[in-house]
């Protein structure tokens, strides 16, 4: 067995195991700045002056300070000082700073990217999947009729695009 959690590094306590509580408050300090991150800012290189217990960043790529070698964790202040988690792929904070979600790709942190296969209001689909381009006018000698053609092939692709209904 190890001596921690796999995905979050949760100290265990073991059993026999001299000042228990002092394990299981870093598991819950821990457990409290990751469950349902936000975060004041994301790539942040310089830590705050001034934290309060509570509040989180997402370290830059070259951090220095307090938050030197730690370029890319999670940094949440605490009573006992600063404490670092390594992000995971997949792991999402909200950003205070910027009003958007950030998440963590496995080698980056992106900012405001929102990445789906559709788009549903109401159960119906808006968006979906990207349909082929439709050509541009070419010539002929009636511009009214080619424009009617135009109008009409943007309108199918609206259409099936889920953007217009049917």
């Amino acid at each position: 067995m190890t001596d921690a959690t796999a995905r979050l590094a949760l100290p265990f306590i073991s059993s026999g195991q001299a000042q228990k509580e002092l394990f299981h408050n870093e598991a819950l300090v821990r457990i409290d700045a990751l469950l349902q991150p936000a975060v004041e800012a994301v790539l942040v290189d310089s830590p705050p002056s001034d934290p309060v217990p509570g509040q989180c960043w997402v370290v830059g790529e070259s951090p220095t300070g307090a938050w030197a070698g730690q370029a890319l964790s999670l940094a949440a202040w605490s009573d006992g000082g600063w404490r670092f988690v390594a992000p995971r792929a997949g792991m999402t904070v909200w950003s205070i700073a910027d009003n958007v979600a950030a998440r963590f790709d496995g080698a980056a942190w992106a900012s405001g990217e929102i990445r789906g296969r559709r788009i549903l209001v109401d159960g119906i689909a808006v968006v979906g999947t990207q349909q082929s381009a439709i050509a541009d006018p070419v010539g002929g000698t009636a511009p009214d009729m080619e424009a009617r053609a135009a109008i009409s092939a943007i309108l199918a692709a609206f259409r099936s695009h889920g953007l217009i209904a049917n």
